[in-house]
């Protein structure tokens, strides 16, 4: 068994599939956003929080307690040779019978000078996962779409601050988003943004073309995401329009034999909703190899061995 992906999803289905006693390969490049977070605040069992890189640190020392190996590559290619799936890197193949993509996606962040320090602790992707720690505060959403409007509108939940700027890109929103903008008041900054000027990781304004400055404490970005879905399109998975992985309920693909689980599906994209993933994904997979071990009788012969060598009968006294 082959997992793509050392994240949330990836780590979860290894410890799953590791605790089955089945033989599994975790391949990482380490792109899992989990990295980017420094304080992780909605993560069950962790009141005062935890770094992702913390979470993903602990997730790899559990799943290597259960023998899983991990090996540090990037597959650039996957093909399927009849039961087989053959994946390879610049470098080496594998081989497995099973393949689960835990590749995830990455959050684009806006192209502002200032922003990259600031990334996970004034600079947000998400209101579910940040937007209760800016209470009260002046927050300011970036992007031009309708999606930027509801986030805005979202946020006044925490928030009476709420402003959006579009970084001199004409709005794209419709006629109901622009309506409610109206009716609920959002100041909207259509300027281009020069700066976001910061005091180490925290932002205090955004410095437009016009000559403004934007007095700001957090800010959250709609630009998008880059769904790493080039495992699934070589091995011809069914994409949705948005090229996210479409699964079923056991988080299998449209090919026999391969799974995909976390945010490289349409899954809402939270931590502990793609490890939730994984682990639906590893029991759905090894219920799958139990299945074809009994089909082949595999498990007959693994039965064999243990009548020759073993002690199979329970002690009666």
């Amino acid at each position: 068994m082959i997992i793509v992906g050392g994240g949330l999803a990836g780590l979860s289905a290894a410890i799953y599939l590791g605790r089955a006693k089945r033989d599994t390969l975790v391949i990482d490049s380490g792109k899992s956003m989990a990295r980017w977070e420094p304080d992780v605040q909605n993560y069950l069992g962790f009141p005062d929080g935890i770094s992702g890189e913390e979470l993903l640190a602990r997730g790899c020392a559990q799943a290597r307690a259960h023998e899983v190996e991990f090996a540090t590559d990037e597959i650039v290619d996957a093909r399927r040779a009849e039961d087989t799936f053959v994946l390879r890197s610049r470098e080496r193949a594998y081989r497995s019978r099973r393949v689960l993509i835990a590749t995830g996606i990455f959050h684009v962040p806006p192209e502002i000078n200032g922003v990259a320090e600031c990334l996970g602790h004034s600079m947000f992707f998400c209101k579910d996962c940040d937007g209760y720690r800016v209470q009260d505060k002046a927050v300011v959403i970036y992007g031009w779409t309708n999606e930027t409007v509801e986030y805005a509108l979202a946020m006044l939940a925490y928030t009476p601050i709420v402003a959006i700027v579009t970084d001199g890109r004409e709005p794209r929103w419709d006629q109901t988003h622009h309506r409610w903008i109206q009716e609920y008041e959002l100041p909207v900054f259509t300027s281009t943004i020069l700066e976001a000027c910061h005091e180490g990781c925290a932002i205090r304004c955004l410095r437009l073309s016009n000559g403004d400055e934007v007095e700001v404490d957090a800010l959250f970005t709609t630009r998008g995401d880059i769904c790493y879905n080039e495992l699934a399109r070589s091995l011809d998975a069914e994409l949705d329009p948005d090229g996210q992985i479409r699964v079923n309920a056991n988080m299998a693909t449209s090919v026999p034999g391969l799974y995909a689980a976390g945010c490289v599906t349409p899954a809402n994209c939270q931590m502990i909703i793609s490890a939730g993933d994984g682990a639906v994904a590893a029991q759905a997979i090894n219920r799958d190899l139990f299945e074809e071990s009994l089909k082949t009788h595999h498990l007959r012969r693994l039965r064999r061995q243990q009548l020759a060598t073993e002690e199979t009968i329970p002690t009666v006294r």
